[in-house]
């Protein structure tokens, strides 16, 4: 199993430590563009047409709401392309 497939199984079991690079890395993965606002914030938000954005604080843990949002994001975008392709 490589890094990346045990990072999507980390993401899908909700593991409770992940961090915000690893997280990260996931939905740059899934075509997300990461934007930091203009004021210094300490949020981040992932955007990917045609789907919501996510805003997600760059605290670490990443806590599990935000890691259930990109669970959730990741499952639409895998049943996009299996739509698609039948």
């Amino acid at each position: 199993m490589s890094k990346f497939e045990k990072l999507l199984q980390k993401i899908k079991q909700l593991d409770k430590g992940l961090r915000f690079d690893e997280v990260k890395s996931v939905l740059l993965s899934y075509g997300y563009v990461l934007r930091f606002p203009h004021n210094g914030s300490s949020h981040a938000t992932f955007r990917k047409e045609g789907y919501n954005s996510i805003t997600i604080p760059t605290h670490e843990p990443i806590k599990r709401i935000y890691v259930i949002m990109v669970k959730e994001a990741i499952e639409r975008i895998d049943d996009n392309e299996i739509n698609q392709d039948t």
